[in-house]
């Protein structure tokens, strides 16, 4: 019975700390680039894509971030086992700089 009642408990508590208001919540990246596409402060991550996956030759491309602070994209490589980085600013889709 008491392990019972310490297992509602503990649901219970972690249930409340679950229930976090959306203004509470951490800021997220992706959150950011959402908010800031929609305002049209930055182009979608689609549009950056196209101007520079064809740049990368026979890299295959792995994915990318969004910097929020920098607002800039950083779209991932690997080229001959070498993991690349390629910086794009997010308002214009001009490369920012590419990792060697």
């Amino acid at each position: 019975m008491r392990k019972l009642i310490a297992s509602c408990l503990a649901g219970a508590i972690l249930a409340t700390g679950l229930a976090v208001p959306a203004s509470a919540q951490p800021r997220t990246e992706q959150g950011e680039a959402r908010k800031e596409m929609r305002a049209g402060n930055i182009l979608r991550s689609r549009e950056i894509e196209a101007c520079v996956l064809p740049t990368m030759g026979d890299a295959e491309y792995l994915g990318f971030a969004y910097d929020s602070t920098a607002m800039a994209y950083r779209l991932k490589f690997i080229k001959n086992g070498r993991v690349l980085f390629v910086d794009v600013d997010a308002r214009t889709c001009r490369i920012l700089r590419r990792s060697k």
